[in-house]
């Protein structure tokens, strides 16, 4: 069992210098997966406008808003990664990517 802990600490270890760069490849797939979804759901809401409207509010979600979340959510994704202790750090990435993974495979 110390072995899996020795493990897990340091895999953590490992992971805390590239918080960061983790957050930002969560972030970035999160909008990969379920920007299709924001997108047809704005599209129903906006399908009875004009056409420049439309290109428009598109612009501003797909520029504005998929960048603001990744300017704005990847560094608190990062210092929320880099404050949990050693020991659920690599396990929680482990899961989350598996399970991204999973939503992934399901979606295509």
């Amino acid at each position: 069992m110390d072995a899996f802990l020795d493990i897990f600490s340091q895999l953590s270890l490992w992971c805390k210098k590239y918080s960061y760069e983790t957050a930002l490849a969560i972030m970035a797939t999160l909008i990969v997966l379920f920007g299709n979804k924001v997108n047809l759901a704005i599209k129903r809401h906006i399908n009875r406008f004009n056409f420049i409207i439309r290109t428009a509010v598109f612009i501003l979600v797909c520029a504005v808003g998929y960048g603001a979340a990744l300017i704005f959510l990847t560094p608190w994704l990062a210092d929320i990664l880099v404050s949990l202790h050693n020991l659920v750090l690599s396990p929680i990435l482990l899961f989350l990517f598996i399970g991204i993974g999973m939503i992934a495979d399901r979606n295509y």
